[in-house]
């Protein structure tokens, strides 16, 4: 019997949809708002979440995210429940990663055949993982090995701590691979404030969506800690994508990562308060950067300003704030998360 997550705040709307699913042979756990569906998601583990969107303390999207964030609960099927129509919600809906979208008033029928439809899918993307096709395999491997040949033969260069790599406005002559290390970029406004728009990891790429459009580099470079970087010059790597499909299907898919989340991050920085753009951010650099079980980072309190789009000085006072409620620990420039779960559940 699978288990559904039922996450829907009007008492009569969710025993009907109860009711409709334990007819159906589902086992059902209900939730009535968005925080008390992510800690019941969290402990059940369901099969399924079908989830309202307007509700009291945390909101469907809010609760999508949450869950996306967390390995546990990030490939579990979803589905929204809303009253609205409008194309703007759908498409921010699915853009968060949403598997469907059922608009009220509904048939049965299409609740049952939506929920159907996304547990087989999900159980035969789940055999198609533990037993793989080998073609697939063969064209991944391909992929890495046509990838790693950006790479061989190149120059590794050193950068020390807090080192440019290039400015805003710089012709962009190179594609770059972090062999060790980490590096934000980041843009300067008019009043010479900071704000972080990517963070990138050991065994990443950056700077290619300006060689794929053919433009300056939008942004500066920026190593966050010593960092060794490749340095791939533009016309290889714009050779290899307009010759071999798997690559450039490869940096299409990092593309469309990126704007997604660029999306989801213009809507916190709208929307949410800074109390909640300072959890987000920790959540995020844990999402990022988390090797131990105990995840700590050190970082200068302006660098996590300018990802927040705070002052440095409402980011300390919040952190403050949060060590107050045991939520994390903080010596010096060294922040760790000790409760994850209640700082996920941070709301404005």
């Amino acid at each position: 019997m699978n288990n559904i997550l039922l996450i829907e705040d009007n008492e009569e709307m969710r025993e009907n949809i109860e009711e409709i699913l334990q007819l159906a042979n589902y086992n059902v756990i209900s939730a009535v708002n968005g925080k008390d569906g992510v800690i019941k998601a969290l402990e059940f583990i369901p099969d399924i979440i079908i989830c309202d969107i307007m509700m009291p303390e945390m909101d469907g999207y809010e609760t999508l995210y949450i869950l996306n964030k967390n390995p546990k609960t990030n490939t579990i099927p979803f589905i929204f429940l809303t009253a609205k129509s409008e194309k703007t919600d759908l498409r921010r809906g699915m853009n968060l990663g949403a598997d469907d979208y059922l608009t009220k008033p509904f048939e049965e029928i299409e609740l049952l055949n939506a929920i159907e439809t996304r547990i087989n899918r999900n159980k035969n993307l789940k055999e198609s993982s533990t037993n793989p096709d080998p073609t697939k395999f063969m064209n991944i491997a391909r992929e890495i090995n046509e990838l790693k040949s950006l790479n061989d033969n190149k120059k590794t260069r050193v950068y020390n701590k807090k080192e440019i790599i290039y400015h805003e406005g710089d012709e962009a002559y190179h594609l770059y691979f972090i062999k060790k290390g980490k590096v934000r970029t980041y843009k300067i406004n008019n009043d010479l404030k900071e704000l972080t728009t990517g963070l990138y990891n050991e065994g990443e790429y950056f700077g290619y969506m300006e060689l794929f459009n053919n433009t300056d580099h939008p942004d500066y470079g920026e190593t966050l800690e010593e960092t060794e970087i490749i340095k791939i010059p533009k016309i290889d790597f714009q050779n290899l994508v307009y010759n071999n499909r798997e690559v450039a299907h490869y940096f299409i898919k990092l593309l469309s990562g990126n704007l997604i989340e660029k999306e989801i991050e213009l809507i916190k920085l709208a929307y949410n308060s800074i109390r909640k753009r300072v959890a987000d951010s920790l959540l995020y650099l844990n999402n990022k950067y988390k090797k131990d079980e105990v995840f700590s980072i050190s970082i200068p309190r302006n660098d996590l300003a300018s990802m927040v789009g705070g002052s440095t000085e409402s980011v300390i006072r919040i952190l403050s704030d949060f060590k107050e409620e045991k939520l994390i620990e903080v010596k010096g420039s060294k922040i760790t998360i000790i409760n994850i779960n209640k700082l996920a559940s941070v709301f404005n």
